[in-house]
C-alpha cells in the first residue's frame, strides 16, 4: 500500500460544458475570488514530508498494534499531491477512523482533506466520504461546507451541491448566514429542474429548506419554511411522523402542516412588509390536494403510530380551509408575488452574499492561527516525547553496559 502511494498520477482530463454563459452567471452570484482563496491555507509553515514513509510509518504501526498520531495522519493529508494519492488516501482516513485515536483526528486535517480533494480534481471522493463520514471522521466546519457547496454550485451541479447542504443540516450546520443563502441557492436551483423526488428525498428538500430559511426574516426566508414543513408534512401524512425524524434533526410530533400554516398566518400578522413567493404558495396547495385524495389506512406503522397518523389525517380538511383563509389575506394585504421561490433566492444571494463574505474570512483567519498554534504545541510535545524515550533508551543502554 505504501509503496503504491508513489505510482505515477494519471492526471483527469477536464471537460468543459457547453452552457458557458450559465456558469459564469453563476460564478458572478456566488463566493468571492478572496472567499475561496487557498494562498492563507498554503502560506501555513511547511513541514516537509514524503508520502511512503509517512505510509509505511502507519502501516507498521498499525501491525504493531499501535495508534497512529493525530499529527502523521495530519501531515500524510497535507502531503497529498495528486489524484491518485488522495485515492490511496482513503484507506489510511478509514483506518485511523477504526482506531484507539479515532476521536482525535483534528478539525485543521479535515478542513485540508476537503482542501486537497477539491485541489486535485477529487471532489466525488470528498463527497463520499464526507456522505460516510461515520466510517471515516469527515465533519466539516461551515467555511468548509461553504467551500464544498460553492464548488458543486459553481458546476451548476445543483445535486450535488444539495448533497452537501443535506450533510450540513444533518449536522445542524445552519449558524453562518453565508451557509444558509449558499444553501437555499443550491435547493432553489435544484427544485427549479422539477426533479421527480421520493418520499426520502421529499423529506431531505424540506428539512434543509426549513433548517436554512429558520434565521431569515425575509421573502425567501418566510418561503422556505412554509415549502419545507409541507414537504415533511406531506411525508407525514403518507408515510407516518415516525418516518419523519428517524435519523433526522426533526422533532417527533405531529402537525407538520399546521407548522407551515403556522408561518404563514405569523406572515400576515407580524410580517406584514414580506410577500411570499406565488410559486410556493402554490406548491403547498397542490400538496394539500394530492393528500386529500390518499386512500385512508395506506399508512402501516404500530398500533400507537397509526392512530397518530389517523389523528392528523383528520385535520386535513381544516388545514385545507385554513390554507384558502390565509392566502386570502395575504392577497388582501398584498403579502403574495409573483416569482418563484428561485428567482427570489439569485436576488437575496446577490444582495447579501458578499455582505457575510467579510466576517466569515475575519473569522477564517482567526480560525487558521488558533489551529497553527495547536499544532505546534502538538509538534512541541510530540519532540519533547521523542527526546524523553531516546535518553530513557540510552539510559537503559548505559546501565546495561555497566553490568
Amino acid at each position: 500500500m505504501a509503496a503504491s502511494i508513489l505510482q505515477r498520477c494519471q492526471f483527469p482530463v477536464q471537460t468543459f460544458s457547453k452552457c458557458v454563459n450559465y456558469r459564469l452567471i453563476a460564478r458572478r452570484r456566488l463566493l468571492s475570488a478572496a472567499y475561496t482563496d487557498t494562498a492563507l491555507w498554503e502560506q501555513r509553515q511547511k513541514d516537509p514530508q514524503d508520502l511512503g514513509q509517512l505510509a509505511s510509518l502507519m502501516d507498521r504501526t498499525y501491525e504493531r498494534k499501535f495508534p497512529v498520531s493525530s499529527l502523521v495522519i495530519g501531515r500524510f493529508i497535507d502531503t497529498l499531491s495528486s489524484r491518485e494519492e488522495v485515492d490511496k488516501a482513503e484507506y489510511y482516513l478509514y483506518k485511523f477512523r477504526h482506531s484507539p485515536n479515532c476521536w482525535y483526528l483534528r478539525d485543521w486535517s479535515v478542513h485540508s482533506w476537503f482542501r486537497q480533494c477539491l485541489k486535485h480534481g477529487a471532489r466525488d471522493k470528498a463527497l463520499y466520504t464526507l456522505k460516510n463520514k461515520v466510517q471515516f471522521g469527515m465533519f466539516p466546519d461551515d467555511f468548509t461546507f461553504n467551500l464544498l457547496i460553492d464548488s458543486f454550485i459553481k458546476d451548476a451541479d445543483f445535486k450535488g451541491a444539495c448533497a452537501v447542504v443535506e450533510e450540513v443540516m444533518l449536522q445542524e450546520s445552519f449558524q453562518r448566514s453565508s451557509t444558509q443563502i449558499l444553501s437555499l441557492y443550491a435547493l432553489s436551483k435544484y427544485l427549479a429542474t422539477k426533479p421527480e423526488l421520493s418520499w426520502q428525498e421529499e423529506r431531505i428538500m424540506g428539512a434543509s429548506l426549513m433548517l436554512a430559511g429558520l434565521k431569515q426574516e425575509n421573502s425567501v426566508g418566510f418561503s422556505a419554511q412554509i415549502l419545507g414543513f409541507a414537504l415533511i408534512g406531506k411525508v407525514e401524512l403518507s408515510a407516518g411522523i415516525h418516518v419523519v425524524f428517524h435519523q433526522m434533526p426533526l422533532i417527533w410530533t405531529s402537525g407538520y402542516l399546521a407548522r407551515a400554516l403556522a408561518v404563514i398566518s405569523s406572515v400576515c400578522c407580524h410580517f406584514t412588509h414580506v410577500q411570499l413567493s406565488e410559486e410556493v404558495l402554490e406548491s403547498v396547495e397542490k400538496i394539500l390536494q394530492d393528500l386529500s385524495v390518499i386512500p385512508d389506512g395506506q399508512i402501516s406503522a404500530n398500533d400507537t403510530e397509526e392512530e397518530e397518523d389517523t389523528l392528523e389525517r383528520l385535520k386535513l380538511p381544516e388545514y385545507m380551509q385554513r390554507f384558502k383563509e390565509l392566502k386570502d389575506r395575504l392577497l388582501a394585504q398584498n403579502q403574495t408575488v409573483p416569482r418563484s421561490l428561485d428567482s427570489l433566492v439569485s436576488d437575496l444571494t446577490r444582495e447579501t452574499l458578499a455582505g457575510c463574505e467579510e466576517s466569515d474570512l475575519a473569522q477564517y483567519r482567526q480560525t487558521v492561527r488558533d489551529w497553527e498554534a495547536e499544532r505546534h504545541q502538538l509538534i512541541q510535545r510530540e519532540r519533547e516525547t521523542k527526546e524523553r524515550n531516546q535518553e530513557e533508551r540510552l539510559s537503559k543502554q548505559r546501565l546495561g553496559a555497566a553490568h
